[in-house]
C-alpha cells in the first residue's frame, strides 16, 4: 500500500513529530511505502508533492487539530484519527487501512 499522511498536534511539536516517525517506521516494518507532511510549530516541513498524493492508495489524517490545505486529498479515501493512535497503534492503523481499501476493491 501506499500512502500519503498528514501530522499535526495542538502545540505542534512533539505529537507531529513522533506521529510522522511512527508511521513511517511502521510502513518500513510492513513493506508499506509512506510519505508524511508535518504541520507543527515551525509551519509545514516535508511536503508532500503532487506527485505523492497522485500516487497514493489513501491519506492518513493523524491531527489534533484542522489540517490545512485538505482540499488537495480530494478523491482520495481520507482517514482521520488522532495523534496518539499514530503514536501508540501505527501498525494496527496501516493495516485497518490496506484492509479497508481491499474490501472496497480499491487496493489489489
Amino acid at each position: 500500500m501506499n500512502f500519503v499522511g498528514v501530522t499535526s498536534c495542538t502545540i505542534g511539536i512533539a505529537h507531529t513529530y513522533m506521529a510522522r516517525e511512527k508511521l513511517l517506521q511502521a510502513a518500513k516494518e510492513l513493506g508499506m511505502n509512506g510519505f508524511v507532511e508535518t504541520q507543527g510549530s515551525g509551519g509545514v516541513e516535508n511536503k508532500l508533492t503532487e506527485e505523492n498524493i497522485r500516487n497514493a492508495d489513501a491519506v492518513i489524517i493523524a491531527a489534533d487539530v484542522a489540517i490545512a490545505d485538505k482540499d488537495r486529498f480530494k478523491g482520495k479515501p481520507v482517514i482521520s484519527v488522532d495523534t496518539n493512535m499514530a503514536i501508540q497503534k501505527p501498525k494496527s492503523l496501516l493495516k485497518t487501512v490496506e484492509k479497508k481499501l481491499k474490501a472496497a476493491g480499491k487496493l489489489n
